[in-house]
């Protein structure tokens, strides 16, 4: 594959871009947890079944 003069930066734009998205769902899956263990907790303070 021949990117031409421009393959350094379309490779770090590339690098970039998938960075990105690796941290946006880092992000989602943490979000999540917290989410989630706090949704539990008002469960458990109502006294209701998890899940």
């Amino acid at each position: 594959m021949d990117l031409g003069k421009y393959a350094q930066v379309v490779l770090w734009s590339y690098a970039g871009a998938i960075a990105l998205i690796l941290a946006l769902i880092m992000l989602s899956l943490w979000q999540a947890a917290i989410t989630r263990r706090a949704l539990r907790e008002v469960e458990d303070r109502q006294g209701k079944p998890n899940g």
